[in-house]
Protein backbone atom coordinates (compact mmCIF):
# COMPACT_ATOMS: atom_id res chain seq x y z
CA UNK A 1 0.00 0.00 0.00
CA UNK A 2 1.21 3.51 -0.85
CA UNK A 3 2.82 5.75 1.79
CA UNK A 4 0.50 8.52 0.57
CA UNK A 5 -3.27 8.69 0.90
CA UNK A 6 -3.44 11.36 -1.85
CA UNK A 7 -0.94 12.12 -4.61
CA UNK A 8 -1.37 14.94 -7.11
CA UNK A 9 1.32 14.30 -9.71
CA UNK A 10 2.48 16.89 -12.30
CA UNK A 11 -0.84 18.80 -12.22
CA UNK A 12 -1.19 21.54 -14.85
CA UNK A 13 -4.19 23.87 -15.00
CA UNK A 14 -4.67 26.86 -17.32
CA UNK A 15 -7.17 29.72 -17.41
CA UNK A 16 -7.42 32.46 -20.06
CA UNK A 17 -4.19 34.46 -19.85
CA UNK A 18 -2.74 32.56 -16.86
CA UNK A 19 -1.02 29.26 -16.05
CA UNK A 20 -2.48 28.70 -12.58
CA UNK A 21 -0.76 25.36 -11.83
CA UNK A 22 2.49 24.61 -13.65
CA UNK A 23 3.45 20.92 -13.27
CA UNK A 24 2.78 20.76 -9.50
CA UNK A 25 3.22 17.64 -7.36
CA UNK A 26 1.68 17.35 -3.88
CA UNK A 27 1.72 14.23 -1.69
CA UNK A 28 -0.40 13.85 1.47
CA UNK A 29 0.46 11.21 4.07
CA UNK A 30 -2.12 9.34 6.14
CA UNK A 31 -2.92 11.19 9.40
CA UNK A 32 -0.87 14.33 8.72
CA UNK A 33 -1.65 18.04 8.54
CA UNK A 34 -0.06 19.19 5.28
CA UNK A 35 0.01 22.96 4.76
CA UNK A 36 -0.17 24.52 1.31
CA UNK A 37 1.49 27.94 1.37
CA UNK A 38 1.76 30.60 -1.33
CA UNK A 39 1.20 34.25 -2.07
CA UNK A 40 -2.12 35.52 -3.43
CA UNK A 41 -2.75 34.07 -6.86
CA UNK A 42 -0.04 31.38 -6.46
CA UNK A 43 -2.50 28.63 -7.47
CA UNK A 44 -3.29 27.06 -4.07
CA UNK A 45 -7.10 27.20 -4.28
CA UNK A 46 -6.96 26.14 -7.93
CA UNK A 47 -4.93 23.04 -7.03
CA UNK A 48 -7.39 22.09 -4.28
CA UNK A 49 -10.35 22.74 -6.59
CA UNK A 50 -8.79 20.22 -9.01
CA UNK A 51 -8.61 17.68 -6.18
CA UNK A 52 -12.24 18.38 -5.22
CA UNK A 53 -13.45 18.02 -8.83
CA UNK A 54 -14.42 21.67 -9.40
CA UNK A 55 -11.78 22.02 -12.15
CA UNK A 56 -10.36 19.51 -14.63
CA UNK A 57 -6.58 19.70 -15.16
CA UNK A 58 -4.94 19.81 -18.59
CA UNK A 59 -2.16 17.54 -17.38
CA UNK A 60 -1.17 15.20 -14.54
CA UNK A 61 -2.97 12.57 -12.50
CA UNK A 62 -4.43 12.02 -9.02
CA UNK A 63 -3.92 8.89 -6.94
CA UNK A 64 -5.69 7.75 -3.79
CA UNK A 65 -3.89 5.06 -1.79
CA UNK A 66 -1.68 4.41 -4.80
CA UNK A 67 -4.56 3.92 -7.27
CA UNK A 68 -5.23 6.41 -10.09
CA UNK A 69 -8.66 8.05 -9.67
CA UNK A 70 -10.76 10.30 -11.89
CA UNK A 71 -12.55 13.15 -10.10
CA UNK A 72 -14.98 14.80 -12.51
CA UNK A 73 -17.07 16.69 -9.93
CA UNK A 74 -17.50 17.20 -6.16
CA UNK A 75 -19.82 14.17 -5.95
CA UNK A 76 -16.92 11.99 -7.12
CA UNK A 77 -14.72 13.65 -4.49
CA UNK A 78 -17.27 12.94 -1.76
CA UNK A 79 -17.50 9.28 -2.83
CA UNK A 80 -13.72 9.12 -2.35
CA UNK A 81 -14.24 10.64 1.13
CA UNK A 82 -12.67 13.97 0.13
CA UNK A 83 -14.34 17.05 1.67
CA UNK A 84 -13.58 20.76 1.29
CA UNK A 85 -14.26 23.90 3.30
CA UNK A 86 -14.07 26.65 0.69
CA UNK A 87 -12.57 30.08 1.27
CA UNK A 88 -15.82 31.59 -0.04
CA UNK A 89 -18.55 29.51 1.49
CA UNK A 90 -20.89 27.41 -0.64
CA UNK A 91 -24.04 28.00 1.41
CA UNK A 92 -27.67 28.76 0.48
CA UNK A 93 -28.35 31.97 2.40
CA UNK A 94 -32.14 31.57 2.67
CA UNK A 95 -31.82 28.03 4.04
CA UNK A 96 -31.29 27.17 7.70
CA UNK A 97 -28.03 25.86 9.13
CA UNK A 98 -29.48 22.34 9.32
CA UNK A 99 -30.81 22.43 5.73
CA UNK A 100 -27.37 23.50 4.43
CA UNK A 101 -25.50 20.79 6.33
CA UNK A 102 -27.66 17.93 5.06
CA UNK A 103 -28.22 19.35 1.54
CA UNK A 104 -27.62 16.60 -1.03
CA UNK A 105 -27.36 13.79 1.52
CA UNK A 106 -30.74 14.13 3.25
CA UNK A 107 -31.74 11.07 5.31
CA UNK A 108 -35.11 9.83 4.11
CA UNK A 109 -37.61 7.06 4.74
CA UNK A 110 -40.17 6.19 2.08
CA UNK A 111 -39.35 9.48 0.34
CA UNK A 112 -39.82 11.65 3.46
CA UNK A 113 -36.83 13.62 4.77
CA UNK A 114 -35.93 12.64 8.34
CA UNK A 115 -34.93 16.03 9.73
CA UNK A 116 -34.94 14.85 13.35
CA UNK A 117 -32.34 12.21 12.46
CA UNK A 118 -30.17 14.80 10.68
CA UNK A 119 -30.53 17.24 13.59
CA UNK A 120 -29.41 14.56 16.04
CA UNK A 121 -26.27 13.79 14.02
CA UNK A 122 -25.44 17.51 13.52
CA UNK A 123 -25.79 18.30 17.24
CA UNK A 124 -23.66 15.27 18.16
CA UNK A 125 -20.90 16.46 15.79
CA UNK A 126 -21.29 20.01 17.09
CA UNK A 127 -20.78 18.86 20.69
CA UNK A 128 -17.94 16.48 19.85
CA UNK A 129 -15.84 19.08 18.03
CA UNK A 130 -16.87 22.24 19.90
CA UNK A 131 -18.56 23.75 16.83
CA UNK A 132 -21.70 25.14 18.45
CA UNK A 133 -24.33 26.34 15.95
CA UNK A 134 -28.05 27.14 15.97
CA UNK A 135 -29.51 24.56 13.53
CA UNK A 136 -32.62 26.68 12.94
CA UNK A 137 -30.89 30.00 12.18
CA UNK A 138 -30.91 31.26 8.58
CA UNK A 139 -27.47 31.51 7.00
CA UNK A 140 -28.11 35.15 6.01
CA UNK A 141 -28.61 36.05 9.69
CA UNK A 142 -25.46 34.50 11.17
CA UNK A 143 -21.90 35.82 11.31
CA UNK A 144 -19.16 34.87 8.85
CA UNK A 145 -17.42 32.90 11.60
CA UNK A 146 -20.59 30.90 12.26
CA UNK A 147 -20.98 30.24 8.53
CA UNK A 148 -17.53 28.69 8.52
CA UNK A 149 -18.55 26.37 11.34
CA UNK A 150 -21.48 25.29 9.17
CA UNK A 151 -19.08 24.49 6.31
CA UNK A 152 -16.89 22.37 8.61
CA UNK A 153 -19.93 20.53 10.00
CA UNK A 154 -21.17 19.96 6.43
CA UNK A 155 -17.91 18.17 5.69
CA UNK A 156 -17.97 16.13 8.92
CA UNK A 157 -21.62 15.19 8.33
CA UNK A 158 -20.49 13.42 5.13
CA UNK A 159 -17.91 11.34 7.06
CA UNK A 160 -15.02 12.63 4.92
CA UNK A 161 -11.52 11.27 5.65
CA UNK A 162 -9.45 13.69 3.55
CA UNK A 163 -10.27 17.23 4.64
CA UNK A 164 -9.32 20.30 2.62
CA UNK A 165 -9.39 23.61 4.52
CA UNK A 166 -9.06 26.64 2.22
CA UNK A 167 -8.04 29.64 4.37
CA UNK A 168 -10.07 28.30 7.32
CA UNK A 169 -8.91 30.89 9.87
CA UNK A 170 -9.35 34.00 7.73
CA UNK A 171 -12.54 34.98 9.58
CA UNK A 172 -11.91 33.47 13.01
CA UNK A 173 -10.92 35.08 16.30
CA UNK A 174 -7.65 34.09 18.05
CA UNK A 175 -9.60 31.86 20.45
CA UNK A 176 -11.52 30.23 17.58
CA UNK A 177 -8.24 29.68 15.70
CA UNK A 178 -6.76 27.89 18.72
CA UNK A 179 -9.92 25.76 18.89
CA UNK A 180 -9.69 24.94 15.17
CA UNK A 181 -6.04 23.94 15.51
CA UNK A 182 -7.05 21.59 18.34
CA UNK A 183 -9.92 20.21 16.23
CA UNK A 184 -7.46 19.55 13.38
CA UNK A 185 -5.13 17.67 15.71
CA UNK A 186 -8.07 15.59 16.92
CA UNK A 187 -8.99 14.82 13.30
CA UNK A 188 -5.51 13.45 12.61
CA UNK A 189 -5.63 11.35 15.80
CA UNK A 190 -8.77 9.75 14.35
CA UNK A 191 -6.81 8.91 11.18
CA UNK A 192 -8.11 11.76 9.00
CA UNK A 193 -5.66 13.59 6.71
CA UNK A 194 -5.76 17.36 6.29
CA UNK A 195 -4.70 19.70 3.49
CA UNK A 196 -4.53 23.18 4.99
CA UNK A 197 -4.29 26.28 2.77
CA UNK A 198 -3.19 29.37 4.67
CA UNK A 199 -1.08 32.52 4.53
CA UNK A 200 -0.51 32.57 8.28
CA UNK A 201 2.96 31.32 9.08
CA UNK A 202 2.29 31.09 12.84
CA UNK A 203 -0.51 28.61 12.17
CA UNK A 204 1.66 26.50 9.89
CA UNK A 205 4.40 26.36 12.52
CA UNK A 206 1.82 25.42 15.20
CA UNK A 207 -0.35 22.90 13.36
CA UNK A 208 1.33 21.47 10.26
CA UNK A 209 3.63 18.45 9.92
CA UNK A 210 4.84 19.35 6.43
CA UNK A 211 4.41 22.33 4.10
CA UNK A 212 4.40 22.59 0.31
CA UNK A 213 5.17 26.07 -1.07
CA UNK A 214 3.91 27.48 -4.37
CA UNK A 215 5.00 30.72 -6.06
CA UNK A 216 3.33 32.11 -9.19
CA UNK A 217 1.87 28.70 -10.03
CA UNK A 218 5.15 26.81 -9.65
CA UNK A 219 6.23 24.21 -7.07
CA UNK A 220 8.97 25.66 -4.82
CA UNK A 221 9.45 22.65 -2.53
CA UNK A 222 8.11 20.68 0.44
CA UNK A 223 9.66 21.06 3.91
CA UNK A 224 9.29 19.39 7.30
CA UNK A 225 8.00 22.04 9.71
CA UNK A 226 10.21 20.85 12.57
CA UNK A 227 13.27 21.63 10.40
CA UNK A 228 12.03 25.00 9.09
CA UNK A 229 11.29 28.56 10.28
CA UNK A 230 8.84 31.38 9.48
CA UNK A 231 11.63 33.33 7.78
CA UNK A 232 12.56 30.42 5.50
CA UNK A 233 8.91 29.80 4.54
CA UNK A 234 8.28 33.49 3.79
CA UNK A 235 11.40 33.62 1.57
CA UNK A 236 10.21 30.53 -0.33
CA UNK A 237 6.76 32.09 -0.71
CA UNK A 238 7.53 35.65 -1.84
CA UNK A 239 11.18 35.39 -2.89
CA UNK A 240 12.48 37.97 -0.39
CA UNK A 241 12.80 38.71 3.32
CA UNK A 242 9.63 40.06 4.95
CA UNK A 243 9.53 42.54 7.86
CA UNK A 244 7.03 41.14 10.40
CA UNK A 245 7.13 44.29 12.58
CA UNK A 246 5.20 47.46 11.71
CA UNK A 247 7.44 50.54 11.81
CA UNK A 248 5.62 53.65 13.08
CA UNK A 249 6.63 57.20 13.98
CA UNK A 250 5.17 58.92 17.04
CA UNK A 251 1.61 59.96 16.25
CA UNK A 252 0.63 63.61 15.74
CA UNK A 253 -3.00 63.95 16.81
CA UNK A 254 -5.26 66.46 15.06
CA UNK A 255 -8.94 67.38 15.18
CA UNK A 256 -11.78 64.93 15.78
CA UNK A 257 -12.72 63.28 12.46
CA UNK A 258 -15.31 60.73 13.63
CA UNK A 259 -17.62 61.41 16.58
CA UNK A 260 -19.90 58.51 17.57
CA UNK A 261 -22.49 59.29 20.28
CA UNK A 262 -24.64 56.67 22.04
CA UNK A 263 -25.16 54.53 18.94
CA UNK A 264 -27.46 51.54 19.33
CA UNK A 265 -28.37 49.03 16.62
CA UNK A 266 -31.23 46.52 16.86
CA UNK A 267 -30.40 42.84 16.57
CA UNK A 268 -31.83 40.88 13.63
CA UNK A 269 -31.56 37.59 15.52
CA UNK A 270 -33.04 38.31 18.95
CA UNK A 271 -35.06 40.99 20.75
CA UNK A 272 -32.95 43.89 22.00
CA UNK A 273 -29.88 45.61 20.62
CA UNK A 274 -26.79 44.11 19.02
CA UNK A 275 -24.97 47.42 19.71
CA UNK A 276 -25.67 49.26 22.96
CA UNK A 277 -24.98 52.99 23.49
CA UNK A 278 -21.52 53.00 21.90
CA UNK A 279 -19.65 56.33 22.05
CA UNK A 280 -16.09 57.19 21.00
CA UNK A 281 -14.04 59.55 18.84
CA UNK A 282 -11.34 59.03 16.24
CA UNK A 283 -8.92 61.89 15.63
CA UNK A 284 -6.81 62.82 12.64
CA UNK A 285 -3.41 61.13 12.81
CA UNK A 286 -4.74 58.13 14.73
CA UNK A 287 -5.38 54.44 14.12
CA UNK A 288 -8.11 53.36 16.52
CA UNK A 289 -8.84 49.64 16.63
CA UNK A 290 -12.19 48.19 17.59
CA UNK A 291 -11.32 44.68 18.77
CA UNK A 292 -13.60 41.86 19.82
CA UNK A 293 -14.59 38.28 19.25
CA UNK A 294 -16.80 37.66 16.19
CA UNK A 295 -20.50 38.20 16.94
CA UNK A 296 -20.16 40.89 19.61
CA UNK A 297 -21.67 43.73 17.59
CA UNK A 298 -18.73 44.97 15.52
CA UNK A 299 -20.36 43.98 12.22
CA UNK A 300 -23.69 45.64 13.12
CA UNK A 301 -21.88 48.77 14.30
CA UNK A 302 -19.87 49.05 11.07
CA UNK A 303 -23.03 48.54 9.00
CA UNK A 304 -24.70 51.43 10.88
CA UNK A 305 -21.60 53.61 10.58
CA UNK A 306 -21.24 53.09 6.82
CA UNK A 307 -24.96 53.27 6.00
CA UNK A 308 -25.51 49.59 5.21
CA UNK A 309 -27.97 49.40 8.10
CA UNK A 310 -30.03 51.79 10.22
CA UNK A 311 -29.29 52.52 13.85
CA UNK A 312 -32.07 52.58 16.43
CA UNK A 313 -30.53 55.38 18.48
CA UNK A 314 -27.60 57.80 18.53
CA UNK A 315 -25.72 60.06 16.12
CA UNK A 316 -22.59 60.00 13.97
CA UNK A 317 -20.62 63.06 12.82
CA UNK A 318 -17.82 63.07 10.23
CA UNK A 319 -15.57 66.14 10.40
CA UNK A 320 -18.31 68.01 12.26
CA UNK A 321 -21.04 67.12 9.74
CA UNK A 322 -23.98 64.97 10.88
CA UNK A 323 -24.08 61.88 8.64
CA UNK A 324 -26.56 59.85 10.73
CA UNK A 325 -29.21 59.75 8.00
CA UNK A 326 -26.99 60.12 4.95
CA UNK A 327 -27.02 57.61 2.09
CA UNK A 328 -23.98 55.40 1.49
CA UNK A 329 -22.96 57.47 -1.54
CA UNK A 330 -23.16 60.74 0.39
CA UNK A 331 -21.14 59.30 3.27
CA UNK A 332 -18.53 58.34 0.69
CA UNK A 333 -18.61 61.85 -0.81
CA UNK A 334 -18.32 63.39 2.67
CA UNK A 335 -15.03 61.59 3.15
CA UNK A 336 -15.58 57.99 4.30
CA UNK A 337 -13.81 55.01 2.74
CA UNK A 338 -14.86 51.50 3.73
CA UNK A 339 -13.02 48.18 3.32
CA UNK A 340 -15.94 45.82 4.12
CA UNK A 341 -15.86 42.55 6.04
CA UNK A 342 -17.63 40.57 3.29
CA UNK A 343 -15.82 41.33 0.04
CA UNK A 344 -18.36 39.46 -2.10
CA UNK A 345 -21.54 40.89 -0.61
CA UNK A 346 -20.46 44.48 0.03
CA UNK A 347 -17.06 44.98 -1.63
CA UNK A 348 -17.36 43.97 -5.28
CA UNK A 349 -19.82 43.45 -8.09
CA UNK A 350 -18.45 40.05 -8.99
CA UNK A 351 -19.61 40.01 -12.62
CA UNK A 352 -18.09 43.44 -13.32
CA UNK A 353 -14.52 43.69 -14.58
CA UNK A 354 -11.66 44.61 -12.28
CA UNK A 355 -11.42 48.12 -13.78
CA UNK A 356 -15.17 48.71 -13.30
CA UNK A 357 -14.89 47.68 -9.65
CA UNK A 358 -11.93 50.00 -9.11
CA UNK A 359 -14.06 53.05 -10.03
CA UNK A 360 -17.36 51.88 -8.50
CA UNK A 361 -17.55 54.86 -6.14
CA UNK A 362 -15.98 57.41 -8.47
CA UNK A 363 -17.24 56.75 -12.00
CA UNK A 364 -19.33 59.97 -11.92
CA UNK A 365 -16.28 62.17 -11.22
CA UNK A 366 -14.98 64.38 -14.09
CA UNK A 367 -11.82 62.26 -14.24
CA UNK A 368 -13.88 59.27 -15.40
CA UNK A 369 -16.90 60.72 -17.24
CA UNK A 370 -17.81 63.66 -19.44
CA UNK A 371 -21.41 64.73 -20.15
CA UNK A 372 -22.64 61.36 -18.90
CA UNK A 373 -20.27 59.31 -21.07
CA UNK A 374 -17.69 57.06 -19.41
CA UNK A 375 -14.04 57.79 -20.26
CA UNK A 376 -13.00 54.19 -20.83
CA UNK A 377 -9.39 55.04 -21.71
CA UNK A 378 -8.91 57.06 -18.50
CA UNK A 379 -10.50 54.29 -16.39
CA UNK A 380 -8.17 51.73 -18.02
CA UNK A 381 -5.09 53.88 -17.22
CA UNK A 382 -6.25 54.39 -13.63
CA UNK A 383 -6.88 50.65 -13.19
CA UNK A 384 -3.45 49.77 -14.60
CA UNK A 385 -1.85 52.18 -12.11
CA UNK A 386 -3.58 50.54 -9.12
CA UNK A 387 -2.92 47.02 -10.44
CA UNK A 388 0.80 47.81 -10.58
CA UNK A 389 0.90 49.70 -7.25
CA UNK A 390 -0.94 47.03 -5.26
CA UNK A 391 0.30 43.99 -7.22
CA UNK A 392 -3.24 42.85 -8.10
CA UNK A 393 -2.83 39.64 -10.09
CA UNK A 394 -5.42 38.59 -12.65
CA UNK A 395 -5.43 36.58 -15.85
CA UNK A 396 -6.54 39.37 -18.20
CA UNK A 397 -5.49 42.49 -16.30
CA UNK A 398 -8.09 45.27 -15.97
CA UNK A 399 -10.72 43.43 -18.06
CA UNK A 400 -10.64 40.30 -15.86
CA UNK A 401 -14.05 39.43 -14.40
CA UNK A 402 -13.72 39.97 -10.64
CA UNK A 403 -15.44 36.66 -9.87
CA UNK A 404 -12.58 34.73 -11.51
CA UNK A 405 -9.85 36.32 -9.36
CA UNK A 406 -8.41 34.70 -6.23
CA UNK A 407 -9.83 35.85 -2.89
CA UNK A 408 -6.62 37.61 -1.91
CA UNK A 409 -6.47 39.56 -5.16
CA UNK A 410 -10.13 40.53 -4.80
CA UNK A 411 -9.21 41.89 -1.36
CA UNK A 412 -6.25 43.82 -2.80
CA UNK A 413 -8.58 45.42 -5.37
CA UNK A 414 -10.94 46.67 -2.63
CA UNK A 415 -8.08 47.95 -0.49
CA UNK A 416 -6.57 49.76 -3.49
CA UNK A 417 -9.89 51.41 -4.40
CA UNK A 418 -10.72 52.56 -0.86
CA UNK A 419 -7.27 53.85 0.06
CA UNK A 420 -6.69 55.62 -3.26
CA UNK A 421 -9.89 57.68 -3.29
CA UNK A 422 -9.89 60.98 -1.40
CA UNK A 423 -11.15 60.43 2.14
CA UNK A 424 -10.88 61.71 5.71
CA UNK A 425 -11.82 58.48 7.49
CA UNK A 426 -10.85 54.95 6.47
CA UNK A 427 -13.03 52.23 8.01
CA UNK A 428 -10.94 49.09 7.55
CA UNK A 429 -12.70 45.84 8.49
CA UNK A 430 -10.34 42.85 8.38
CA UNK A 431 -8.24 44.62 5.69
CA UNK A 432 -5.63 41.85 5.49
CA UNK A 433 -8.05 38.88 5.51
CA UNK A 434 -6.80 36.27 3.06
CA UNK A 435 -3.60 38.16 2.16
CA UNK A 436 -0.09 36.72 2.11
CA UNK A 437 2.70 38.07 4.33
CA UNK A 438 4.11 40.30 1.60
CA UNK A 439 0.72 41.88 0.90
CA UNK A 440 -0.01 42.24 4.65
CA UNK A 441 3.29 44.07 5.10
CA UNK A 442 2.33 46.47 2.28
CA UNK A 443 -1.25 47.09 3.55
CA UNK A 444 0.00 47.81 7.08
CA UNK A 445 2.43 50.38 5.64
CA UNK A 446 -0.47 51.96 3.76
CA UNK A 447 -2.59 52.22 6.94
CA UNK A 448 0.29 53.84 8.82
CA UNK A 449 0.88 56.20 5.86
CA UNK A 450 -2.80 57.26 6.04
CA UNK A 451 -2.35 58.10 9.71
CA UNK A 452 0.97 59.91 9.15
CA UNK A 453 -0.63 62.06 6.44
CA UNK A 454 -3.25 63.26 8.94
CA UNK A 455 -6.02 60.80 8.10
CA UNK A 456 -8.12 58.93 10.64
CA UNK A 457 -8.30 55.12 10.54
CA UNK A 458 -10.90 52.97 12.31
CA UNK A 459 -9.55 49.42 12.18
CA UNK A 460 -11.81 46.46 13.01
CA UNK A 461 -9.68 43.35 13.34
CA UNK A 462 -9.74 39.89 14.88
CA UNK A 463 -5.98 39.45 14.37
CA UNK A 464 -4.40 40.27 17.73
CA UNK A 465 -0.94 40.61 16.15
CA UNK A 466 -2.40 43.20 13.78
CA UNK A 467 -4.28 44.94 16.61
CA UNK A 468 -1.13 45.23 18.75
CA UNK A 469 1.23 46.20 15.90
CA UNK A 470 -0.82 48.68 13.91
CA UNK A 471 -3.09 50.46 16.44
CA UNK A 472 -2.41 53.62 18.44
CA UNK A 473 -5.40 52.97 20.70
CA UNK A 474 -7.62 49.91 21.23
CA UNK A 475 -11.28 49.69 22.24
CA UNK A 476 -12.64 46.26 23.13
CA UNK A 477 -16.27 45.45 22.31
CA UNK A 478 -18.13 42.69 24.13
CA UNK A 479 -21.85 41.93 23.72
CA UNK A 480 -22.39 45.22 21.91
CA UNK A 481 -20.70 47.42 24.51
CA UNK A 482 -17.28 49.04 24.78
CA UNK A 483 -15.79 47.34 27.85
CA UNK A 484 -12.25 48.71 27.85
CA UNK A 485 -9.77 51.15 26.31
CA UNK A 486 -6.09 50.25 26.02
CA UNK A 487 -2.71 51.53 24.84
CA UNK A 488 -0.99 48.78 22.82
CA UNK A 489 2.36 49.87 24.29
CA UNK A 490 1.27 49.05 27.85
CA UNK A 491 -1.24 46.21 27.47
CA UNK A 492 -0.77 42.52 26.66
CA UNK A 493 -2.48 40.04 24.36
CA UNK A 494 -3.58 38.07 27.42
CA UNK A 495 -5.23 41.13 28.96
CA UNK A 496 -7.08 41.97 25.74
CA UNK A 497 -8.21 38.35 25.56
CA UNK A 498 -9.81 38.58 29.02
CA UNK A 499 -11.84 41.64 28.05
CA UNK A 500 -12.75 40.20 24.63
CA UNK A 501 -14.05 37.05 26.33
CA UNK A 502 -16.13 39.09 28.79
CA UNK A 503 -14.11 38.03 31.85
CA UNK A 504 -13.39 41.67 32.66
CA UNK A 505 -15.10 45.03 32.12
CA UNK A 506 -13.03 48.15 32.76
CA UNK A 507 -15.99 50.49 33.04
CA UNK A 508 -18.01 48.32 35.42
CA UNK A 509 -14.93 48.05 37.62
CA UNK A 510 -14.65 51.83 37.69
CA UNK A 511 -18.36 52.12 38.47
CA UNK A 512 -18.21 49.48 41.19
CA UNK A 513 -15.06 50.58 42.97
CA UNK A 514 -15.00 54.29 42.17
CA UNK A 515 -11.45 54.07 40.84
CA UNK A 516 -9.96 52.37 37.83
CA UNK A 517 -8.45 49.02 38.71
CA UNK A 518 -4.84 48.32 37.69
CA UNK A 519 -4.39 46.47 34.42
CA UNK A 520 -3.06 42.92 34.31
CA UNK A 521 0.18 44.14 32.72
CA UNK A 522 0.69 46.71 35.51
CA UNK A 523 0.03 44.08 38.19
CA UNK A 524 2.56 41.69 36.67
CA UNK A 525 5.16 44.48 36.42
CA UNK A 526 4.82 45.26 40.16
CA UNK A 527 5.07 41.60 41.00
Amino acid sequence: MSEYVIEMLNITKRFPGILANDNITLQLKQGEVHALLGENGAGKSTLMSVLFGLYQPEGGQIKKNGQVVKIDNPNDANELNIGMVHQHFKLVEVFTVLDNIMLGVEPNKLGFIQKAEARKKVMALSDKYGLQVDPDALIEDISVGMQQRVEILKMLYRDNEILIFDEPTAVLTPQEIDELMEIMRNFTKEGKSILFITHKLNEIMAAADRCTVLRKGKYMGTVDIKDSSKEELSRMMVGRDVNFKVDKEEQQLGDVVLDVKEVSVASKIHAGNAVKDVSFQVRAGEILCLAGIEGNGQTQFVHALTGLDKMSHGSIALCGQDITKMSIRNRSKTGMSHIPEDRHKHGLVLDYTLEQNLVLQRYWEPAFQSSGFIKEKDIREYALKLIDQYDIRSGQGPVTTSRSMSGGNQQKAIVAREIDKVHKLLVAVQPTRGLDVGAIEYIHKQLVAQRDEGGAVLLISLELDEVMNVSDRILVMYEGEIVGEFDPKTTTVQELGLYMAGAKNQYREVEQFGVEQPKESEVSQHE
